[in-house]
């Protein structure tokens, strides 16, 4: 059974680039517009082993969809890796605080992307 990963992206270019790069290496991914359909997806049942979450979102950002990810009793280990422009310690470290496991800024190449995530997620 493949790794599943949820990424949530209000870009639609982004999500379209992270999922090529993710199924032409094996992986399943879930997409999601913002935080509240991440969520909305997880509580219809969607089964994920890994989230890749953009920061500056409508309707729900990245920080707040981690804090809400990470009440959810089966979500607690699940990795999240913040995949975004910013780059400030100020927000990465709003990030760690609110559960968020690693960090990518973009622009990022497809081979930094893989590495991220064979290092956090789980097969």
């Amino acid at each position: 059974m493949a790794t599943t990963i949820l990424i949530v992206d209000d870009s639609i270019s982004m999500r379209q680039m992270v999922n090529f790069v993710l199924t032409a290496s094996g992986y399943s991914v879930v997409q999601a517009v913002h935080g509240k359909d991440a969520l909305d997806k997880l509580n219809n049942g969607a089964k994920i082993d890994m989230v890749i979450t953009d920061l500056n979102m409508p309707e729900m950002d990245g920080i707040e969809f981690i804090k809400q990810f990470r009440r959810h009793p089966s979500y607690k280990f699940t990795p999240v890796v913040m995949l975004t422009t910013e780059s400030k310690d100020s927000k990465k470290q709003d990030g760690k605080q609110a559960g968020a496991s690693g960090w990518i800024v973009k622009p990022f190449t497809p081979e930094q992307l893989l590495d991220v995530v064979k290092k956090f997620a789980r097969r």
